[in-house]
């Protein structure tokens, strides 16, 4: 054994060490991921928990011949490692640095780029259908949480796969939790097969003691073919039955913490030529008390001290976006029972703790499952309920088709409170929240509202209640600020702030501190220019605009992709004007991780240099 992780060569060390050895690995392994992560941030409890199963599965299976998938992605911190990234681990989700998700451009063991759940195993279905196809010979794995589960994208690959027969192997990595615990029917059945062994025995003997045997062995076997489907329902209730009715044959459940356990059931489900599951038992954040005892906390987590685990950010009395928007709609909840809120497995996360704790049957947590939350937002509304949905950002793109056709297409009151808008900074491309302004803004009867402090969300929640339509409400991460310059109460309008000029600055939600900046900046250099808060994207709203003495430029300001965004329909309303617009956004590509500040800086959208471009535009023009 070596002393550092740094000092192997991974993976080919790997396959030459014994079982004992890989178990004294795992500590060492447990120790780095807690230094590194406790200086950078990142996603800690999910990844101490899956050490033995990745180390497993580098030593059974021969990547990146063998392919093996992370859903969501989030724990592939240990597969990196194995994969000789250990040395990179100081820039973990820093800017340039190394991602916190499988990158395929990271390594050629990161197989397929995740960021987003229930997404491995049609991945895996697909990449079977390649090999099989191409006659390869090759071993397709995907490794999927128990929370990604109740995506129904995971049951319609599962379905696929097990009418294809093709051989996948889908390894149900169980802990119980996804970033809040696990809801649902299926958490339910899971949580019952975590204690079933007896048809998993007597599957074993029938295989191993019977069905090896010559002659007559054989014969007894096959006549217990029938018996064995009996079996599956009279010893353990349910067992695996879900699984092998679409076609798997099921493994488990398995120790995860046991590497014998898994390198001996990895190696049957490699002899098979057919889709195998194996339920894997793991314990979120094993090895270290602090994420043992509270998950959820380290599920996600900023620097923090390796020994008390207390964050070591600074500590504010300013509440977040998402803990306003709760607080206030539980607030209202008080005064009218109509009021419900729905999240896809992220109570805490959307700021929904305190609804939950005042009013649990009015409370609905779907899982992972976006789609099914649209459209069940869609039915409460139908029936006469206020529906608020809570969620991110980058998550709601998954739901755009129940958007469009279930809430847009009927006008149904359904509030979207779209946590994590704009740039999130460290967890990079899957989830920044770039998008949400372009797609919603081309939906018929859908309003769209951005916020540019705490007091603007909460009238903007209480104006999207008093209309019956839908509504949605896009607010950063992070705390809340207060901007004096905002007196008047939000009323569905864009307001005037500063009289318009030949130059008039029109800036969405939190743009709007970058945009008072760029005055400032502006008037030191003898340039004066007007400004708007753009409080309502959607309908475009121009009111602010003396309509007899247009501005000579308009420049739009906001946290969005410039594809679509506010800047190009304000472009395209006065396309036949001589009305400049220079619009500011993020560029037409997927942005990369790094700090808001940095991000900002490297594209051109922070104060200086949305300054530096207006005064070359008015000097190129002059």
């Amino acid at each position: 054994m070596k002393n550092n992780i740094l000092d192997y060569t991974f993976p080919e060390d790997l396959k030459e060490m014994s079982l004992d050895e890989l178990d004294l690995l795992s500590y060492s392994i447990r120790d780095f991921l807690i230094s590194k992560v406790s200086a950078t941030g990142g996603h800690l409890a999910s990844n101490l928990g899956v050490v033995e199963l990745t180390l497993a599965l580098h030593k059974v299976f021969d990547s990146p011949k063998d392919k093996i998938i992370w859903d969501v992605g989030h724990q592939a911190y240990v597969h990196k490692i194995l994969t000789g990234r250990a040395k990179d681990f100081d820039t973990l989700r820093q800017l340039d640095g190394l991602s916190g998700f499988p990158k395929s451009k990271e390594s050629v063991h990161d197989i397929y780029d995740t960021g987003h759940s229930s997404v491995s195993i049609s991945a895996a279905a697909g990449l079977a259908a390649a090999r099989d196809l191409k006659k390869e010979k090759n071993e397709i794995i995907a490794v999927i949480g128990d929370g990604s589960l109740t995506g129904g994208m995971a049951f319609e690959a599962l379905n696929n796969i097990g009418d294809s027969k093709s051989k996948v192997i889908v390894i149900l990595n169980d802990n119980g939790m996804s970033i809040s615990p696990n809801t649902g029917s299926i958490s339910k059945y899971l949580g019952n097969l975590r204690t079933s062994k007896g048809y998993i025995s007597a599957k074993h003997f029938i295989k191993e003691k019977i069905g090896t045997s010559s002659g007559i062995g054989h014969s007894i076997a096959n006549g217990l073919a029938d018996i064995k489907n009996d079996i599956k329902y009279s010893l353990i209730n349910q067992g695996g039955l879900l699984f092998e009715s679409l076609g798997f044959t099921y493994f488990g459940p398995v120790d995860g913490h046991n590497l014998a356990d898994l390198c001996y059931t990895f190696n049957n489900a490699k002899s098979l030529d057919e889709p195998v599951l194996i339920h894997v038992i793991t314990k979120k954040g094993k090895g270290y008390k602090n994420a043992e005892n509270n998950p959820s906390k380290f599920h996600g987590i900023g620097p923090f001290d390796p020994t008390t685990g207390s964050v070591t950010a600074k500590k504010t009395d300013e509440k977040s976006y998402s803990s306003l928007m709760g607080q206030f709609i539980a607030d209202k909840a008080a005064e009218d029972e109509k009021i419900v809120a729905i999240t896809a497995a992220m109570c805490e996360a959307t700021g929904l703790g305190a609804f939950k704790n005042e009013f649990p049957d009015r409370l609905f947590d779907v899982g992972i499952a976006e789609e099914h939350a649209v459209s069940f937002a869609a039915g409460l509304a139908k029936g006469g309920m206020k529906p608020v949905v809570c969620i991110y950002s980058s998550f709601l793109q998954r739901s755009y088709d129940q958007i469009l056709h279930d809430v847009c297409m009927q006008n149904l009151p359904v509030i979207f409170a779209i946590d994590r808008a704009g740039c999130v900074g460290a967890d990079g491309e899957t989830h920044h929240g770039m998008f949400d302004i372009s797609y919603l803004s081309s939906m018929p009867n859908m309003t769209v509202l951005t916020p540019s402090d705490g007091n603007q969300l909460e009238e903007m929640l209480q104006y999207a209640l008093s209309l019956n339509a839908p509504v949605a409400i896009r607010y950063p991460r992070g705390n809340t600020i207060y901007n004096k310059n905002i007196t008047s109460t939000f009323e569905g309008k864009n307001v005037r702030l500063v009289q318009q000029k030949s130059i008039d600055i029109w800036a969405c939600g939190k743009m709007l501190s970058t945009a008072s900046t760029v005055i400032e900046q502006l008037a030191d250099r003898g340039i004066d220019a007007g400004l708007v808060d753009v409080g309502i994207v959607k309908p475009l709203d121009l009111s602010p605009l003396d309509k007899d003495n247009l501005p000579e430029y308009i420049v739009t300001l906001e946290d969005g992709t410039i594809s679509g965004g506010f800047g190009h329909h304000l472009a395209g309303y006065f396309s036949s004007n001589n009305i400049k617009i220079i619009s500011f956004a993020w560029p037409d590509e997927f942005i990369p991780q790094g700090t808001v500040d940095e991000l900002a800086q490297r594209y051109g959208l922070n104060p200086e240099k949305i300054t530096e471009r207006i005064c070359e535009e008015i000097e190129r023009k002059t």
